[in-house]
């Protein structure tokens, strides 16, 4: 999310000077009172006039961030977090089409229902990599098609084909990476496409 405000946090009816981040999992106060709050933990959240406020772990804590802010960041912290499928893009007039294995319980469960039989009828396609053998194919199958890919990988160090390999080879057959996200705990994805000439 990236939202941040140099503000007053009031603990237990205490102002503090502090610094507010709010990050995709969780938010940040620096400064006199010092915390991490993962979104998860946060209860009772809610924009009381000019301030956000919430309870984590019994304390009550109200940010002065101004109407229009706090409404914001009530309305991103209440927000259900968008599922794999919404952040692949897929819906009924974007389905994909799957190369190879997937071997991810998350992955084939967010494309239930979103796949196309054939390549003409996707918006793009989906692969897990696990070696360079299994990217050089697919850009070998892929050639010149328009198509974008959505390209999960191992995350880590310990990964048989790591993320700057598989981008390298990417960047060199003409596409660009233009989005990432996490897939499971062990793998991410990366959005690559060609620019429109």
């Amino acid at each position: 999310m990236g939202l941040e405000a140099e503000t007053i946090c009031t603990l237990n009816n205490t102002p503090h000077k502090v610094k507010a981040l709010l990050e995709s999992t969780q938010l940040i106060l620096r400064g006199e009172v010092k915390r991490k709050f993962p979104l998860a933990a946060l209860s009772r959240v809610k924009a009381e006039g000019a301030a956000l406020s919430f309870t984590c772990q019994g304390k009550h804590y109200a940010i002065k961030l101004g109407s229009a802010k706090a409404a914001a960041w009530a309305r991103k912290l209440t927000a259900p977090p968008p599922t794999l499928a919404s952040k692949l893009g897929l819906a009924e007039t974007s389905r994909a089409f799957v190369v190879g294995a997937l071997e991810s319980a998350e992955l084939s469960a967010a494309l239930q229902g979103f796949t196309a039989a054939q390549p003409a009828d996707a918006a793009f396609i989906v692969a897990v990599l696990r070696s360079e053998a299994e990217l050089a194919a697919l850009l070998n199958a892929h050639g010149q098609s328009a198509l974008p890919l959505w390209l999960a990988n191992v995350k880590g160090p310990k990964s048989p084909l790591g993320e700057n390999t598989i981008r390298a080879a990417l960047r060199a057959a003409g596409f660009v990476d233009t989005k990432t996200c996490a897939v499971s705990a062990s793998l991410s994805a990366t959005r690559y496409s060609r620019p429109r000439k």
